[in-house]
């Protein structure tokens, strides 16, 4: 193996020389730059326009070479992707740099390559995007459930934003979630939204909570927003409804207990009732009418 590896090697080696003695003098001395003598290409302008600009490429060579041209990092559009520039002559190519309309104000960076005679040449691109800088980011679509809050962030301003997120959550006895300012491992453009997702493993059994969500983003004011919740388990309800159970049961005994002895007491201290005094005529009173004439 390490025989074969070493036959490959050497055929390649031997192609590469065999490619660079075939080419013509001065084919490897080719240059490409932007136009005027510049140290990179620099275009400037509003989000929504073209931008254009010249890249020269020069053989010094005595045949003429074919040069391919490509763009990176950018949206750069050329008259034509391969360019046949002649002996001993220098071709300027006109190449165009599109700015799209969410394209943020700020400096943005791409490349320009040329590509000929086994060689790549490549030509840093500069873009300069004007237009107001603005940071506004907002939270929306917040959706509590019973393992995660759910939201959306959206970037509503101009700029690149790297969003951070603190969440809390009150009950009724209290702060059942706290998690404090963090970064999120994303970025958003202008424009752009990212649904993200909270996981809340172990939210409340039985309760009503408040979850409050606050974004922020470097140069964007805070985006607060909050969302109502109910927490209501089986295992839980069932556990209240016995307590509750339990509890009027216990009210219940003691309101008869409370009876029974406020019945007694009435018992005790009552005197007893006085007897109505007698219809029945006394044996006085049956003598004296007996005697009457």
């Amino acid at each position: 193996m390490r025989t074969a590896a070493r036959s490959g090697l050497l055929v390649a080696a031997a192609a590469l020389l065999g490619a660079v003695a075939a080419a013509p003098p001065g084919a490897q001395d080719w240059t490409a730059a932007p136009a005027a003598g510049r140290p990179y290409a620099y275009l400037e302008g509003p989000a929504g326009s073209v931008l254009q600009d010249t890249l020269s490429v020069t053989n010094p060579g005595t045949a003429p070479l074919t040069v391919r041209l490509t763009g990176q990092g950018a949206p750069v559009s050329f008259a034509a992707r391969s360019v046949t520039v002649p002996a001993r002559t220098r071709a300027d190519v006109p190449f165009a740099v599109t700015v799209t309309a969410d394209t943020p104000p700020g400096e943005h960076r791409g490349t320009v390559r040329a590509a000929a005679a086994g060689r790549e040449v490549s030509v840093d691109l500069r873009l300069r995007v004007s237009g107001p800088q603005l940071a506004a980011l907002t939270v929306e679509d917040v959706h509590v459930d019973e393992g995660a809050v759910r939201y959306t962030l959206v970037n509503r301003g101009t700029t690149i934003l790297a969003p951070r997120l603190a969440i809390r959550a009150e009950g009724l006895l209290g702060t059942v979630l706290d998690r404090p300012d963090r970064a999120l491992p994303l970025t958003l453009r202008p424009g752009e939204r990212a649904t993200r997702t909270e996981p809340w493993p172990d939210p409340p059994a039985l309760d009503s909570v408040t979850v409050r969500l606050t974004a922020t983003a470097p140069g964007a004011a805070p985006a607060t927003v909050r969302a109502e919740a109910s927490f209501a388990s089986g295992p839980a309800l069932a556990g209240t409804a016995g307590l509750l159970l339990a509890a009027a049961s216990g009210a219940g005994y003691a309101v008869r207990r409370h009876r029974g002895r406020s019945r007694t007491r009435l018992s005790r201290t009552q005197p007893p009732p006085t007897q109505p005094p007698s219809t029945q005529p006394s044996r006085t009173q049956r003598a004296s009418a007996g005697a009457t004439p």
